[in-house]
């Protein structure tokens, strides 16, 4: 045995000896804040990524459609658009707060270059609440043709060339030719509010009726009647008694929600007694009397789904603070429901494009014609292949594709054959591999960026932050694809290298994609 356990010895390696390092602390003292020495006498580096985007981006192109919304002659000056732009893209690249924001472009010197300041600075460029503003300022319709002219200048696709295309296809007796492949496909960008629930609803509706009690009763003059009682601690106990329980039967549930729009009612009654007797609603701020009219409408649809016994209303609120978002039923294994905007977007070339976008529920399947014809509008041909998923691929679509040459991925329709050639397997297992890379784009923006949870609070103003980070998804791209470029370029010069490329035909498709740019 002890043989045996010699000879197993021998074969185990013996592990390297560890490294022991020194560490020896500083003896001079800390240096004082005005004495560090600092490189601004040298100039921005060239090859600095905010400096390459900064040259993507066709800020002057677009000037005069944002300073179209100003006074030429009345009002203090407003911030730039590149100002504006470049401060939204900042916050989406680096993913942080407005605040935030703020002061990452007060300590950078690049990101002030990016947003047009000619000379470094150490004071804010703004109030981080500008960022509001320049959400509302900056529609989703104008980042939408800046992305899309961004990829278009990259892509080196000038508008004669698009023109001559197009004329070539009307001309020719023969049927047009088709080129590229175009991915279509839909998903929803949640926002940020909680699970919603019908009697979590109803419990915040009654706290803020009892707040506009208090406030409309203070403001009157002659007081004529006591304070109208609203029985609010009886009520939040009546919430707590439900809400907190772990699974709470269907009785206790509809009992519970029954006393909520009690509350509810009597509330509104005593609103409209104390509006009687003089009570201005001028008193309330303009976000109470918002949420005046959200809760008298959020108290008509529960108490129809109540009556009722129904479970779904039509445009139903969700959320007293955001009443424009809509529960989108999705049907997936994780969330069969999300709140907040579905949006059927387009992509090709690696390039993903916002073509749709609604706060209700839609058929995306009604979108490909449109997106298709935008397609050849923006390329000046059809796409030799549409990749699309099951939903998209309905008879008048798939009709209105051959019609025009287009192969629409996906099994045909009708009883599936028995037999399965190997080219159609192999076939349909390409077309998918194509058609992950928009899910790849939709995962990239919910993960890295803030598609998956949309912290903007105003319909508007959430999607312009969506569309941002669209936009901010394909200049990642192109700086990706430029750095890669560079690397080709180096491969190239180098004489081993260069034998290297020859021999494999490594990188082939480079200069039919035109990934290369040079941005000198």
């Amino acid at each position: 045995m002890k043989k045996v356990q010699e000879k197993e010895l021998k074969w185990v390696k013996p592990l390297a000896p560890r490294r022991i390092k020194m560490y020896r602390k500083a003896q001079e003292q800390e240096t004082a804040p005005e004495k560090f020495q600092l490189p601004f006498e040298e100039k921005l580096a060239l090859d600095n990524r905010w400096v390459i985007m900064a040259k993507m981006i066709p800020w002057s192109e677009f000037d005069g459609e944002y300073a179209a919304i100003f006074s030429e002659k009345i009002g203090a000056p407003a911030k730039t658009f590149r100002m504006a732009l470049g401060a939204l893209i900042i916050k989406e690249k680096l993913g942080i707060s407005d605040r935030e924001t703020v002061e990452q472009i007060r300590e950078n010197p690049y990101l002030q270059y990016f947003i047009g300041m000619s000379t470094y600075s150490n004071k804010p460029p703004f109030d981080p609440s500008m960022l509001v503003h320049f959400r509302e300022r900056i529609d989703i319709n104008l980042v939408n043709k800046i992305n899309r002219e961004i990829v278009k200048q990259a892509l080196e696709i000038p508008e004669e060339t698009v023109q001559e295309k197009k004329l070539e296809a009307e001309d020719s007796k023969s049927e047009p030719t088709n080129r590229g492949k175009l991915i279509l496909d839909a998903t929803c960008t949640p926002a940020d509010i909680s699970y919603p629930t019908d009697l979590g609803l109803l419990n915040q509706a009654r706290k803020h009726t009892e707040t506009i009690i208090d406030i409309l009763y203070k403001s009157l003059e002659v007081k004529t009647i006591n304070k109208p009682r609203t029985y609010r601690n009886i009520a939040r106990k009546n919430y707590l008694l439900v809400a907190k329980k772990r699974k709470p039967t269907l009785k206790e549930k509809r009992r519970a929600i029954k006393i909520q729009l009690q509350y509810i009612n009597r509330n509104l009654s005593h609103i409209q007694q104390l509006i009687e007797l003089g009570a201005s609603l001028e008193n309330l701020s303009n976000r109470q009397y918002k949420m005046l009219l959200v809760v008298g409408e959020v108290y008509r649809q529960q108490l129809w789904l109540y009556e009722n016994q129904k479970q779904s209303i039509e445009d139903r609120i969700v959320s007293l603070g955001q009443p424009h978002i809509r529960p989108i039923i999705r049907g997936k294994a994780g969330k069969k429901t999300e709140f907040g905007a579905k949006l059927s977007a387009s992509c090709h070339d690696g390039y993903v494009f916002i073509d749709h976008i609604s706060w209700d529920n839609f058929n995306e399947s009604g979108d490909l014609k449109s997106q298709v014809e935008a397609y050849r509008t923006y390329t000046g041909y059809y796409p030799e292949s549409l990749h699309a998923d099951k939903i998209y691929r309905t008879r008048d679509n798939r009709a209105w594709c051959q019609e025009r040459g287009i192969r629409l991925s996906g099994p045909p329709l009708g009883r599936p054959p028995k037999n399965v050639s190997k080219e159609n397997k192999k076939q349909a297992a390409y077309d998918e591999g194509i058609r992950n890379c928009i899910e790849g784009k939709f995962g990239q923006g919910k993960r890295r960026f803030s598609l998956g949870r949309v912290m903007a609070k105003l319909p508007h103003t959430s999607l312009t932050a969506i569309a941002i980070t669209f936009l901010v998804m394909n200049l990642s791209t192109l700086l990706s694809r430029g750095f890669w470029g560079f690397l080709w370029q180096f491969f190239q010069i180098t004489s081993f290298f260069s034998n290297f490329i020859r021999k494999s035909d490594v990188l082939p498709n480079f200069k039919q994609q035109k990934l290369i740019f040079a941005f000198a």
